[in-house]
């Protein structure tokens, strides 16, 4: 029996994230975008659609778009919770852990990023009437974009970047110092995973502003990246070099050679 229930919420568990990319490409599609996120003949109006117009457009309007970048957090984010749930159930024995605490730390997990979509959200409707952005969220300016690259890039040398990478890469030790049991302990233990993955991860979320939030490309790459930064073996080997690719790309979006005169 208790192989039949690990079976059934690991399914769920991946099918939900396979429900997650399978409606985000049904929106690309929906919207005339390409896996790149650029805009065919309808996706292009949309894109230069005025969001002070006085009419309904769903990208202009926080319910649409919120649930929109809710299911982007599922997408791109459950995914790199896979290491964590694992790190759980290795402790399920020895520490008295049960599979209601397994789905506590997953929906705890998910309820800060869920958290986390409404607050981009807000700041994407702010970028869009501002101005700064398209209807498809793009950076109208190659410096707002460049910007934006080099500041996440910078981000991966902090502080704040090592103490939240630090808990993302190493679960079991944040479960061994917070360890509380049930649904409520496990849901406690969500709630603080999914805080400091926000605190490492919500740079690689806010360029979509560079590309487009509906770029899909851009959420494989940036998905991919994410897991890698979260496994033993290589997490710590990959999070400056990905600072400097950052930066080095937001210069040459900026156009730097032109800015010095070159």
């Amino acid at each position: 029996m208790h192989g039949i229930m690990r079976s059934t919420l690991w399914l769920g568990f991946f099918t939900a994230i396979l429900a997650a990319w399978w409606v985000m490409y049904a929106m690309s599609i929906d919207m005339d975008l390409d896996l790149l996120g650029r805009p065919g003949e309808m996706g292009a109006r949309m894109a230069a659609m005025d969001p002070r117009m006085p009419m309904y457009m769903p990208m202009a309007n926080f319910g649409p778009l919120f649930a929109m970048w809710a299911i982007m957090m599922a997408a791109m984010m459950l995914p790199t919770l896979v290491p964590t749930l694992r790190a759980y159930e290795d402790l399920m024995v020895s520490a008295n852990g049960t599979r209601a605490g397994w789905l506590g730390v997953l929906l705890g997990y998910f309820v800060i990023w869920v958290g986390f979509a409404a607050v981009i959200t807000g700041a994407q409707l702010g970028l869009l009437f501002g101005g700064i952005i398209d209807m498809l969220g793009v950076a109208k300016s190659p410096l707002v974009a460049g910007a934006l690259l080099i500041m996440v890039g910078l981000f991966q040398f902090t502080r704040a970047k090592e103490i939240c990478h630090g808990v993302c890469h190493a679960p079991a030790m944040y479960f061994l110092g917070h360890w509380r049991t049930g649904f409520g302990g496990g849901l406690g233990m969500g709630l603080g995973l999914g805080a400091f993955c926000v605190g490492c991860c919500w740079g690689f979320m806010s360029l979509g502003f560079v590309g487009g939030v509906m770029n899909l490309a851009w959420m494989g790459l940036a998905t991919l990246f994410m897991i890698l930064e979260k496994l033993p073996q290589i997490g710590h080997y990959v999070t400056k070099p990905m600072g400097v690719i950052l930066c080095a790309a937001g210069l040459a979006v900026m156009g730097w050679p032109s800015l010095m005169g070159g």
